[in-house]
């Protein structure tokens, strides 16, 4: 196989023979042809969507917008793009953020070296050449260096439940998401799932269908977004501090800016605690994580938290019943993704709203007019997908990826994926 491969990159054409092919247009993808191109490199971004932009191309859900502030959601590799773009919010919406990148696309000339509607299909090193060859839809490319700036979130969980290919009624999935308006007015409307995608979604639907049925199998910890519009003063602060608060980023945990405690969560009185906790649930966003110095180091110290956030959702969910549904227990906050909110726990307030735990009541089965659990048949009109990826590695394992000899890197991760700090596999040469 590697030597009809090797054959066929010498028969390419001059202009598929580079140093580097990029696989993903996204936030990763455009920044790396950027600098591949300051290095004087020939580089080209192989894309399989019709647009630029990665995640922010595909979920186009109801809500959809980023869990982190805008203002450090941006480049920092260009001082006239921190200053010539301006945010409209704290939390940017999925359009706005498309728009950025759009922008920056042009700003920078980088469409010339991107091919849309380019699917990777195999990427094969040839220890002869020391050269990648790379198969597409459109053909083949020949590159010193591949890079895989597929993103953590890009290979959607597509759920095969029996009966699915039955359904009369329409099915979206919030990882590809229609280009089109989509509207649930009238509708008898399922959401599967309540990771982010549906936290940010399940409010907006609400307020359109007739009825809403949530299926959750996992409840989440999820914080209040308290979006807003960007005052001119905190766009001003940024544009003239934004080199110091990249660096503060840049050694901060989780690489954002989030005031840190520096006490633990079980050195301070249970007033002093929860006036932090509240302080900070005001403030809105992932700035709970940084309350204590020993939250992600102590479970004693993080169930702490995680009472609390508990406690608001009893808060806020007036049916006792439904609230303990929606209580996350079993895993610290934290160990699984802290969503961002507007009104999600709330939602379930709503006399059209439902929640199904499936947990206890399985799905069994897609039919003809609905979904049917372990002891109940739901008839809708639309069922939401929000089922979530096959996360950080499964769009590597979508690609035919062959390394020395020829071992494909679905073989070498066959017990695990391992790597040299999450960039570079032994014997591939392959970035991400």
């Amino acid at each position: 196989m590697e030597s009809s491969i090797r054959d066929a990159a010498h028969n390419l054409p001059e202009a598929d023979v580079l140093d580097a092919v990029v696989i993903g247009a996204g936030f990763a993808g455009l920044y790396t042809l950027y600098r591949l191109r300051g290095l004087g490199l020939s580089a080209r971004i192989c894309e399989a969507g019709s647009g630029i932009g990665g995640t922010w191309f595909w979920n186009r859900y109801p809500g959809a917008r980023c869990d982190v502030e805008s203002l450090e959601y941006s480049y920092s590799f260009s001082e006239e793009l921190q200053q010539e773009w301006r945010w409209t919010e704290r939390y940017a919406s999925q359009p706005e953020i498309l728009r950025y990148l759009n922008y920056v696309a042009d700003r920078f000339d980088l469409r010339r070296d991107i091919q849309l509607d380019t699917r990777v299909t195999a990427a094969i090193f040839d220890e002869a050449s020391n050269r990648w060859s790379i198969e597409t839809n459109r053909g083949g490319i020949s590159a010193r260096f591949c890079v895989m700036a597929t993103g953590c979130l890009s290979a959607p969980n597509l759920p095969a439940y029996k009966g699915l290919e039955s359904f009369q009624g329409k099915c979206y999935y919030t990882a590809q998401w229609p280009h089109e308006e989509v509207h649930f007015d009238g509708q008898q409307v399922g959401v599967i799932g309540t990771g982010s995608s549906a936290i940010q979604s399940v409010p907006i639907i609400a307020r359109e269908a007739s009825h809403l049925f949530v299926f959750q199998r996992t409840p989440n910890f999820s914080v209040p977004a308290h979006n807003a519009p960007l005052s001119p003063g905190a766009i001003e602060d940024w544009k003239t501090n934004c080199a110091a608060y990249r660096q503060q980023a840049r050694t901060a945990p989780f690489g954002m800016l989030v005031e840190q405690g520096v006490n633990s969560a079980l050195d301070v009185a249970e007033p002093e605690r929860q006036a932090e906790y509240e302080r900070r649930w005001s403030r809105g966003g992932l700035c709970i994580y940084g309350a204590f110095a020993d939250l992600f180091a102590n479970k004693e110290a993080n169930d702490t938290a995680a009472e609390f956030v508990r406690s608001k959702i009893r808060s806020i969910v007036r049916d006792p019943a439904v609230a303990e549904k929606l209580l996350p227990k079993g895993f610290p906050l934290g160990t699984k993704r802290v969503c961002v909110d507007t009104g999600y726990f709330a939602t379930f307030n709503r006399p059209n709203v439902t929640l199904i735990d499936i947990r206890t009541t399985p799905i069994e089965a897609i039919t003809a007019s609905g979904l049917r659990t372990s002891d109940t048949e739901y008839r809708l009109d639309s069922i939401v997908f929000a089922t979530g990826f096959d996360a950080i590695t499964g769009a590597l394992r979508n690609i035919d990826i062959r390394g020395r000899a020829g071992v494909p890197l679905k073989e070498k991760w066959s017990a695990g994926p391992s790597t040299c700090l999450g960039l570079m596999v032994a014997d591939f040469r392959i970035y991400s």
